[in-house]
Formats: C-alpha cells, structure tokens, sequence
C-alpha cells in the first residue's frame, strides 16, 4: 500500500532552533498530490553509489567518469563509462556511453558497450511528523543501444522500481528493482533477467569530520545482482557486494566535485565465477 505524505508537526518542533517541518510548504506535486517538497530527495541527500544504479535526483546537472576493474584468474574487464545527468524538474534523464575491454588468456574483445539512456521520477513520497523516517519510491526506464558487435549484438530495456529511504540526519538505504529483456538475435537474444541492487550510506558533514577541502565523507556498503528467468540462465543468482566510500569536495566556482573508491567483492558462486575481486572508481562534476 502506498502511504501519501504527512505533513503533521507537534508541538515541541516549533520550539526555538528546532527543525520546524511545517514552516515549509505543505503542498503535494505529482500526479496524483503524491509528493512532498519537503523531502530529503528533492534536496539532493542521497549520495550517488559507486555500484549499484543512481536514484537519486540532479538537481542542475552534472558530468561523470566511472570505470570498473575486474579478474578472475586469467579473465580481466575493464568498463570506462562517461555519463551526463541533467534534472528538469524532478525528471531526471541520463545519457551514458562506456567502453569495454575485456581479456581472457591473451585473447581481446574491446569497443563502446551498449549506450545506455535512461529516465526516473519520483511517484510517491511519506515523512514522519519529525522527519525521521523519509521515504521516496519512484519508476525508471533504461535503454540500451548496441555501437560495438565486439561486445554486444543485443539491445537492452529495462523497467525499474526504486526506493530512496533516510532514516535520521545521516543514514540512508537506496534501492532498486528491475526487469532487463535483451533483444535481438545471437545467444542472448531474448534473454530476461531480474536486477536488484541495494546501497547504504553514511553521511557524514565535515563538521563530524573536519577535512581541508571536504565537504561530505560518506562510506558506502553496496550490494548488486541479477537472477535470470529464461533460458539456461533460468534461476542462476548472480550477486556482488562493494565497499567504498564517496568524498564531496568544497565547490570550485559553480563546479561541486566528487571522488568515490569502492573494492569490489563475489558474495555468491555465480559471482565468484566471472569476478574474483575488482576496483571501482568514480569522478562527478556537478554544476
């Protein structure tokens, strides 16, 4: 059942120097008056994770460079991708093109992986009286369009369901479920797939850890997979865990920077079999 949003305060919240939830607008949004100006994820409070897919919303816009590294015995992948997010009011649209290199015993496969173009928007939002518990649920869609027969003869669609929880000043649990269809022919053509991927976070302002030039340290704890439902791949449970953290510098003129390393680990068998450890490493510019 989708809870709509609360925007009851009591009495000790208008207090002097408490947080007063009521002095905002108490206006919905969304089709059906759904959602709250009030919340978290309209202020850019979720941290964007390092593994897992981005929920959260651009205000503005920004630049990305992410790559990951991953072994497994003599098979290594290397996926460098630049991406672009631009926000038009709580629609958030991305455009990514990664390049993939991938080795196995001396033999090469390279070339631009499948661009991926994507959209999000939030449908419901809940807040407590107080603000502690601060929920966002929402929908995507993702495309992927093959550029390279050496790595992909197959596009992509993907319909997801995401959830943006903050729980108190710091913690937060991002969350995202999704169906994955690849079509066209080959091996893959029609293969289905379920995506689901899980990242918890820790802000922390620099005022709890003082820093030059650091605005926001926030350790990160993700976990994603995918389960296929067709084919021989039907039941097979692949999933990976990461842990990193992600380092908001101070702005440089419009510009807000940020840094995010995470080591890359199998959780499961169908994991450790294509990945036995991996680094992955990520650059925004936001303006």
């Amino acid at each position: 059942m989708i809870i709509h949003a609360v925007a009851v305060a009591e009495e000790d919240d208008r207090s002097p120097g408490s947080t007063n939830l009521t002095a905002a607008t108490d206006s919905g949004g969304g089709l059906f008056d759904w959602l709250d100006p009030r919340s978290a994820y309209n202020q850019e409070f979720f941290p964007q994770p390092l593994l897992v897919d981005d929920t959260s919303l651009e205000k503005g816009g920004e630049l990305e460079l992410n790559s990951l590294h991953t072994q497994a015995g003599d098979q290594r992948t290397e996926i460098v991708t630049a991406e672009i997010q631009k926000s038009f009011g709580l629609l958030t649209l991305e455009l990514g093109v990664p390049y993939e290199r991938d080795s196995d015993a001396g033999v090469v496969a390279q070339g631009i992986g499948n661009m991926e173009i994507g959209a999000r928007y939030p449908v419901d939002q809940f807040l407590s009286a107080r603000g502690f518990f601060d929920n966002t649920l929402g929908v995507a869609m993702e495309a992927g369009i093959p550029a390279s027969p050496a790595i992909s003869i197959n596009a992509a669609l993907e319909a997801k369901i995401f959830d943006d929880l903050k729980l108190g000043e710091q913690f937060s649990i991002q969350s995202v479920l999704g169906y994955s269809r690849l079509l066209g022919g080959g091996d893959d053509g029609g293969r289905q797939t379920f995506e689901y991927g899980f990242a918890f976070a820790d802000a922390l302002p620099c005022a709890k850890l003082p820093l030059p030039v650091v605005q926001q340290f926030t350790p990160l704890l993700e976990l994603d997979g995918d389960t296929g439902l067709n084919k021989h791949e039907i039941g097979q449970n692949s999933l990976l865990g990461s842990i990193g953290f992600r380092v908001d510098l101070k702005p440089i003129g419009g510009v807000q920077p940020s840094l995010g390393l995470g080591y890359v680990f199998p959780i499961d068998n169908g994991a450790h079999a294509e990945v036995h450890w991996g680094i992955v490493t990520s650059l925004i510019l936001g303006f």
